[in-house]
């Protein structure tokens, strides 16, 4: 199997920030990003809890609990079924507008977009990694071989583990790349894990398309 080779710094080879098609931040990640940079705190939604209300009647099916966790930074992803086991580094919006990529000298490293939510909390979370580096295959390199059901947990700052269950595994040309659908944010926890896929351009110095796995917040437990 081919992989990616990291870009450097400034994306001008195998660049998974390029990958990513992050010109469309501003309109895509608009929200996400007012949201956090205007009102970081405000809007933070704690673990809802059932409201209390008059005893239900016998054999009332009990309302469901929200399942939304407050804001916490990641700090290590695994997916036991790929064998990616992982440490978290922060990722940001670049001068040239694009999502920086995580470090390319690190093969077992994922990234997360600071400026949105993180794991866990109520809208899109984005995770990155590389499929492969200059040195060998990396983080992200059977991310296509997820299936619905698959299971990812991400282990938490605040000792939280959110679990989170794959709804579908994707592949999008670059040049079509849906952002809206991939990056929108959302009125429950997602998360969204991308990397690098489809043939290698030469020329061009990067993949031809993106694996993008969507997921919902399926569980939470204390690490």
């Amino acid at each position: 199997m081919t992989a990616q080779q990291p870009p450097g710094t400034a994306l001008a080879s195998r660049s998974l920030g390029r990958a990513l098609l992050w010109p469309a931040v501003a309109v895509v990640l608009g929200f996400l990003l007012v949201y956090n940079f205007f009102a970081p705190s405000a809007e933070l939604k704690p673990p809802a809890r059932a409201v209390a209300s008059a005893p239900a009647a016998p054999g009332a099916v009990a309302p469901a609990v929200e399942l939304v966790l407050p804001r916490s930074v990641p700090k290590r992803l695994v997916i036991a079924e790929i064998a990616v086991d992982a440490p978290f580094t922060a990722l940001a919006i670049g001068p040239s507008g694009q999502l920086n990529p995580p470090p390319p000298d690190d093969t077992n490293l994922v990234g997360w977009f600071q400026g949105g939510v993180t794991p866990g909390e109520r809208g899109t979370s984005v995770v990155a990694g590389h499929v492969d580096t200059k040195t060998g295959p990396a983080v992200f390199l059977q991310l296509s071989l997820l299936k619905p059901g698959s299971k990812v947990d991400i282990t938490r700052e605040d000792g939280t583990i959110a679990t989170f269950k794959v709804d579908s595994v994707e592949t999008f040309s670059k040049a079509h790349f849906p952002d809206e659908r991939v990056y929108a944010d959302t009125p429950s926890p997602q998360l969204r894990l991308i990397t690098c896929g489809g043939e290698y351009d030469k020329k061009a110095k990067d993949y031809t398309d993106n694996v993008v796995v969507f997921a919902h917040l399926d569980s939470t437990k204390r690490a």
